[in-house]
């Protein structure tokens, strides 16, 4: 297994000689109006794609399917509608189907509960995007476990905060690698973090201490407030930072999972 991330929540995982982009989010620096009241007017992406556009044009000619955790735009934004095959296979959750096939993509697959898909086991898992009314509000958002004999078990964990949802899927998978959605993106009204914070990370490694951790998005979007720098300060402080892999825009990481 080989993880090539992007940046924020794009990355390429490479397993069973497939590749599968999940959450693209491929538009130019600064090409999306802000998220609103975060506190700052900083346009969307903050930071370009680390790869120019041909190397981009070609990674995207050789992705064999797409994971979308859900739809908001810092996950699956209109430029990575309008670059991505139409044909490609699409795996979703459940409400988002209709919105992405009336983009025209044609082989939409809903992940109810679990499918077999080329060799490959992917079950879908719960969470929460924030807590209370603001969690509400956000949305449904899911998680993807993709299991393959002789391979890691991969749980890639989406937009959710700590919560009995993230839990039941450590506990029922075990997974080897734990991929988290960090940045503990927040408003200035409207209640406490809808991404994972530092709090929940350390959590995250005190629930499964087998798993390796990876923590990525951070720095791209201008609700995102927690840093690399911040994160990995916070994780040599409660001594898991051999546990929490914290890469950098285009690193390809591979098993065992050291950034190179």
């Amino acid at each position: 297994m080989e993880i090539h991330f992007l940046r924020h929540a794009t990355f390429v995982i490479t397993v069973n000689n497939l590749r599968i982009l999940v959450d693209p989010m491929l538009s130019e620096a600064e090409a999306m109006a802000p998220i609103a009241n975060a506190g700052n007017q900083r346009r969307i992406p903050m930071v370009e794609l680390p790869l120019p556009q041909t190397e981009l044009e070609q990674l995207l000619q050789h992705i064999d399917a797409v994971i979308v955790t859900h739809t908001h735009r810092d996950h699956w934004d209109a430029r990575a509608q309008a670059l991505l095959p139409k044909r490609l296979p699409i795996l979703c959750q459940p409400p988002d189907q209709a919105v992405i096939e009336q983009a025209g993509f044609t082989q939409v697959v809903p992940v109810t509960q679990h499918l077999e898909w080329h060799g490959l086991r992917i079950d879908r898992t719960g969470g929460q995007h924030g807590t209370g009314e603001l969690g509400k509000k956000m949305g449904p958002v899911s998680g993807f476990v993709i299991q393959r004999a002789g391979e890691p078990t991969l749980y890639i964990a989406g937009d959710t905060v700590w919560c009995p949802e993230v839990q039941q899927a450590l506990e029922q998978f075990s997974p080897d690698v734990v991929i988290l959605y960090t940045g503990a993106a927040s408003y200035v009204t409207g209640g406490g973090p809808i991404t994972m914070s530092e709090k929940d990370v350390a959590q995250v490694c005190h629930a499964l201490p087998t798993a390796q951790v990876i923590a990525i998005h951070m720095e791209t979007i201008n609700h995102c407030r927690l840093t690399r720098s911040a994160l990995k300060e916070k994780m040599t402080e409660e001594g898991l930072a051999a546990r929490v892999l914290i890469p950098q825009d285009g690193e390809l990481i591979t098993h065992p999972f050291t950034a190179i």
